[in-house]
């Protein structure tokens, strides 16, 4: 993609950071290399190692986010910017800033709203196993929950559309926003595409924020609300199918022995089987009726999407109200 295109697009470059001093001097400084003209946007979420202060220093627009968590911050930058095309990254200097014309390059030939850097090499991330493989369950259980979309959920250097941004509600409070971006544009099957890059170890003096247990609860618990959000009947169904399965196990042995003795024995099992049976028919027809609730609402969802302005047009290719303009009559004597 030639430089003048780019510069035709107003391009907005985020960088969510937490305690990252050693390595967000160079990050601010490669995207103002690799995007010359586009702001720099760093929010600083209570840093006390000096990030701010090296953001501000190589050029970066510096705001502090108080509520703890990337989600909280990613929700304020979404807010609080206008932009054509967003390119959020972390900056802990794992993505490269080179990529980044690449990203939008992709995101607009493929006329795509968010275009995910897929992360080669993530395996090998300082050597932590327990994050690597959390990483490739998480993703086998997004693709079996929430469908084929994505390969690497979790992956944080994006670009996306403003329709995207302005759409998307960022309910998440920490690290499973990604999870939130990725299953947004799943129900509203928007386009997206991935991009295979690099992804780098964090050099000495960086750490990494994640905690393999505590944040793998938090990632599944994410998954269980967006489940109940968007595919209500699967969730309950889930519940109800448990509950029944149960009842029928408790059920099984009162009824055998009645048809062989005509008694009833243990009548406390058999009003705990009745209680959870009824308890399946209940979470069963919930999940019916909260289908249709949550099918209106990706329905609201999608037109609110819709009466977005568009994606910004290549500057190559004009509209076709200015090819009409072009081709209309003058009226003589017109005012």
């Amino acid at each position: 993609m030639t430089g003048s295109r780019i510069d035709n697009l107003r391009i907005a470059v985020l960088l969510p950071c937490y305690n990252e001093a050693a390595t967000i001097g160079e990050v601010v400084r490669g995207f103002r290399s690799a995007l010359p003209g586009a702001p720099i946007h760093v929010y600083d979420n209570n840093s006390t190692d000096g990030t701010a202060l090296q953001a501000m220093l190589a050029g970066a627009h510096v705001v502090r986010e108080r509520r703890q968590g990337k989600g909280h911050v990613v929700r304020r930058m979404f807010a609080d910017i206008e932009a054509d095309i967003y390119i959020m990254a972390d900056g802990d200097g794992t993505y490269s800033p080179d990529d980044a014309e690449e990203l939008v390059r992709t995101l607009l030939t493929e006329r795509a709203d968010m275009v995910v850097g897929t992360r080669r090499g993530v395996h090998a991330d300082a050597g932590r196993q327990g994050h690597a493989f959390g990483n490739k369950i998480f993703n086998m259980l997004y693709r079996a929950i929430f469908g084929t979309d994505f390969t690497d959920i979790f992956s944080g250097y994006r670009a996306f559309s403003r329709r995207f941004v302005k759409s998307f509600p960022a309910v998440s409070g920490g690290f499973e926003i990604e999870t939130e971006m990725s299953v947004h544009a799943s129900r509203l099957k928007l386009p997206v595409s991935e991009l295979e890059l690099d992804y780098g170890r964090r050099p000495e003096g960086s750490h990494s924020k994640l905690s393999t247990f505590r944040d793998g609860t938090k990632i599944l618990w994410m998954f269980a609300m967006l489940m109940k959000e968007t595919r209500p009947f699967a969730f309950f169904g889930i519940i109800s199918a448990v509950f029944m399965l149960t009842s029928l196990g408790l059920m099984v042995p009162v009824l055998t022995e009645y048809f062989e003795t005509g008694l009833v024995n243990r009548m406390p099992t058999w009003v705990l089987s009745m209680a959870l049976m009824m308890v399946s028919f209940m979470m069963f027809t919930a999940g019916v009726i909260l289908d249709s609730v949550s099918r209106a609402r990706a329905e609201q969802l999608r037109i609110h999407y819709m009466s977005l302005a568009p994606r910004p047009r290549e500057p190559s290719l004009p509209l076709i109200d200015d090819l009409n303009a072009q081709q209309r009559p003058t009226r003589v004597g017109a005012a």
